[in-house]
């Protein structure tokens, strides 16, 4: 069972016991990404995560990582374009001093001067190694054509135009207004113990909030349709394409994930089976869903080689236009229901799946769905609900980005 407390200062603690395991898996979610950053702190909240690895007050960024392997423990983070998770997974004799190390290290970080310089690098070097591998910088580029006005628009990694004006101050200040007590959940699951949750609050339930905090707002922007090409000397074209989609919160949320996966979420899709099985034109080739709190996105990426782009890319279109036309089958909508309440229920089955999925609810849902909801929400989905869908997204312009040699 799920429980959720919430400390004085406002911070929520979410945990899950689970008995019959010997791991703890803990994140701390914040509501911070980098849709809310201005134009001139583009990057900096993934930047922050990496700094909160380079050091506190009593310890080094050496130790930090000697301590968890010495327990054989995983600590890693990631940030999104609406939030930050620090995290780590441990055997559940180990819970405290993972907390302890989690709570220093967002707490304490020092943001020393050589080390700021030191990550800035590194962080450049992740943005080089993006940009150098097409099959991350089309997508990189579709989002520029859907947002060109928008933070959602602008790299989770920022800029090399931005990085070099990130300090250990306006690090400080970014947290202040992001970092505060109503915007952090903690999330543990696995064998915890009651101390183990008395710990947590000791460590999360002080602390106050800034004076500068503010509290995110979203934006609502609107969808642009477009096309951007970007010459590169690739053996391979790679193609995206976006159409708009829905939020998260939206009540037909499950059928659009179920139209995702029967158009190109899965082996059987038509897409793959389209593109890949019948014509052979392309290895890979795929659709997603993209859920924001206001909006989405349904993306649609192939690669192949440079000579077959427009055969796959005219492809992809007769696809989606009989989709349009004559919809999906009873048996498509019947099978990807039950693949995803096969793969929902699955994906379920350790710790580290616990500790997200709670802290996720928590932090965009304000409550816990349950996995009884889910499961209902997906025999829920229905033709009538499909159907509304593809005539609200395929009847709109789409944004297409194209990176490839010799192309239009």
């Amino acid at each position: 069972m799920v429980t959720v407390y919430t400390c004085q200062n406002g911070v929520r603690i979410v945990s899950e016991e689970i008995p019959h395991v010997r791991s703890i898996s803990v994140g701390i979610w914040v509501g911070a990404g980098s849709r809310f950053e201005s134009p001139e702190e583009n990057g900096i909240t993934h930047f922050i995560e990496h700094m909160l690895f380079k050091g506190t007050k009593t310890r080094t960024a050496r130790q930090i990582a000697e301590e968890f392997d010495r327990i054989g423990g995983e600590i890693n983070a990631f940030t999104s374009k609406e939030n930050t998770c620090y995290y780590a997974k441990v055997l559940d004799h180990h819970g405290e001093l993972a907390v302890s190390i989690l709570a220093d290290m967002f707490f304490n970080s020092t943001f020393d001067a050589n080390e700021i310089d030191k990550e800035r690098q590194v962080v450049l070097e992740e943005i080089l190694m993006s940009e150098d591998a097409p099959d991350d910088d089309v997508h990189e580029q579709l989002w520029q054509v859907m947002y060109p006005t928008d933070a959602l628009g602008l790299p989770i990694l920022g800029t090399n135009t931005t990085l070099p004006t990130f300090t250990g101050d306006t690090i400080r200040r970014y947290m202040e207004k992001h970092y505060s007590p109503e915007n952090i959940v903690i999330s543990i699951a696995g064998n915890i113990t009651k101390q183990l949750l008395l710990h947590i609050e000791k460590l999360f339930g002080g602390y106050e909030r800034s004076d500068y905090a503010v509290k995110s707002t979203l934006s609502y922007p609107e969808f642009h349709s477009g096309k951007i090409v970007k010459q590169r000397e690739v053996e391979q074209s790679h193609l995206a394409i976006s159409y708009p989609g829905i939020g998260v919160k939206d009540p037909k949320l499950s059928s659009f994930i179920a139209l995702n996966n029967v158009i190109g979420g899965n082996m059987s899709s038509r897409l793959f089976q389209e593109i890949r099985e019948e014509r052979g034109l392309a290895y890979t080739i795929y659709s997603y869903q993209s859920c924001y709190e206001d909006v989405g996105a349904f993306t649609i990426y192939g690669s192949t080689n440079n000579q077959q782009l427009t055969h796959m890319h005219d492809t992809i279109n007769e696809t989606l236009q009989n989709i349009a036309a004559e919809g999906i089958s009873e048996t498509e909508l019947s099978n990807t229901k039950e693949q995803l309440k096969g793969s929902f229920v699955l994906g379920l089955e350790s710790t580290t799946s616990r500790m997200s999925r709670n802290g996720r609810n928590e932090l965009i849902h304000n409550r816990q769905i349950s996995m009884d909801e889910i499961l209902a929400n997906i025999d829920e989905v229905s033709m009538h609900t499909v159907n509304e869908l593809i005539e609200s997204i395929f009847t709109a312009d789409p944004a297409i980005s194209i990176i490839g040699q010799g192309v239009k």
